[in-house]
């Protein structure tokens, strides 16, 4: 039996480990060519692209700031280049950070929207023409569970993730006409690698705060976005999807 995504492509941003990672592993097991994105970390896009490839499938890594126009037009143009077309968009990088708000500067501020929020509308704007090209597609972005529950000293991430879910909404109906589907995906507590910046984890996202009794797998939330991707998730759209082991019940 062909894969579900046998002649797809996708794009991950934010690829290079944890929950990027999980999914652009998962999009290429199930037969996507996947373009593989990162900021700085070469070694670790290049890693992803070898497990891939190990597995017998196609990947390609592209160095690229989501924040920056020209960067993600020239990540878009190399994919197309290599793979004819563009249909699955994943747009996952973001910045965490734990700053109190009085201690915010605006620079900070704008830095952290500037990826998480400004990054998905700069890869939409770049990516949606070519999706558009191929009869229709599926865009899926990385929100998180802070944005709604409130967490301290997050409010500017927090505020970057929210913003996300609303373009989500607006881009849904929208392109709803090019038939491509745009949702988030909204992680609770995952087990995952934290950077220095992100800060401790916040306490009602322990294991003791969360009603299922443990953290979440990247595993699982690459899993909703496989579904989102895939055949059976074409009549999904403008929607949050919540994984987050009973932490937000909507």
């Amino acid at each position: 039996m062909a894969a579900p995504l046998d002649g797809k492509v996708a794009l991950v941003t934010g690829a290079g480990k944890n929950i990027g990672r999980a999914i652009a592993l998962g999009l290429a097991a199930d037969g996507a060519a996947v373009i593989v994105n990162g900021r700085a970390d070469a070694a670790a896009l290049d890693a992803v692209v070898a497990e891939i490839s190990a597995a017998g499938g196609q990947a390609m890594a592209v160095r690229a700031d989501v924040s920056k126009p020209d960067e993600v037009e020239a990540m878009v143009a190399a994919g197309v280049a290599r793979y004819g077309g563009l249909d699955i968009v994943v747009s996952n990088a973001g910045l965490r950070r734990q700053t109190a708000l009085l201690d915010i500067s605006l620079e900070e501020w704008r830095e952290i929207l500037s990826v998480a929020l400004d990054g998905a509308f700069i890869l939409a704007r770049a990516t949606v023409p070519q999706l558009i090209a191929r009869g229709g597609g599926r865009i899926v972005a990385l929100s998180g569970v802070s944005t709604h529950i409130g967490t301290p000293n997050r409010c500017h991430v927090s505020a970057s993730k929210a913003g996300l879910e609303g373009l989500m909404r607006a881009l849904a109906v929208e392109l709803a006409p090019h038939r491509i589907t745009c949702n988030s995906v909204s992680p609770g507590s995952i087990d995952t690698q934290r950077g220095v910046s992100a800060g401790a984890r916040p306490g009602t996202l322990t294991d003791q705060g969360i009603p299922i009794g443990r953290k979440g797998t990247v595993d699982e939330i690459a899993g909703m976005v496989r579904h989102l991707a895939g055949p059976m998730g074409g009549y999904v759209t403008g929607q949050t999807l919540h994984v987050n082991g009973g932490v937000f019940l909507t």
